[in-house]
């Protein structure tokens, strides 16, 4: 999954646990259960996954700086407000239990092995990298520019087919 998608999702894990309508996080109201909402789903994803601040704040709809805002008060928060605290630990408790149920790879070579087992083809004209994640494993697809988009779907299938934990990153030849 890439940080957007692994963000959005947290997002509708809040909404949902919250039983506020999905979106609603995005939605332009001060009202303050969105606002804790808001700032606890920012750090969770911040905390757990190092989701980008930019990233955080594109699907928020919000600027980039308020997610720093989160992060710097959500010590304080959690120790003095009882509002924030029961819905950190209520939201936060729905993400573990949703993460543990998710699978990893131990090892890149399992995990290449298994994703063009499942559909994924390497080019021979390598032009694109895409690097692919999942526990402690990490493993490169080569690519080319043609194939890059079915092979990027690809893994993307092959990996939420089995219900395992991974992110994705696109890697260009002249940064490796």
């Amino acid at each position: 999954m890439t940080e957007k998608e692994h963000f959005t999702a947290l997002c509708n894990l809040t909404t949902k646990v919250l039983g506020l309508e999905k979106g609603a996080l995005s939605k332009k109201s001060r009202k303050r259960p969105l606002q804790v909402a808001r700032a606890i789903t920012a750090y969770i994803g911040r905390l757990e996954k190092d989701i980008h601040r930019k990233t955080i704040a594109d699907v928020l709809d919000r600027d980039r700086t308020l997610i720093y805002h989160y992060e710097n008060r959500h010590q304080h928060y959690y120790a003095t407000c009882l509002v924030y605290r029961n819905t950190f630990n209520k939201i936060y408790t729905a993400y573990e239990d949703l993460d543990k149920s998710k699978k990893v790879f131990k090892d890149g070579d399992f995990l290449k092995s298994y994703l063009l087992q499942n559909g994924v083809v390497e080019s021979l004209k390598v032009q694109q990298l895409l690097e692919v994640k999942s526990g402690d494993a990490v493993c490169i697809i080569k690519l080319s520019y043609f194939d890059f988009s079915p092979q990027f779907s690809n893994v993307k299938k092959a990996m939420s087919k089995e219900n395992y934990d991974y992110s994705l990153n696109v890697l260009n030849l002249k940064s490796v």
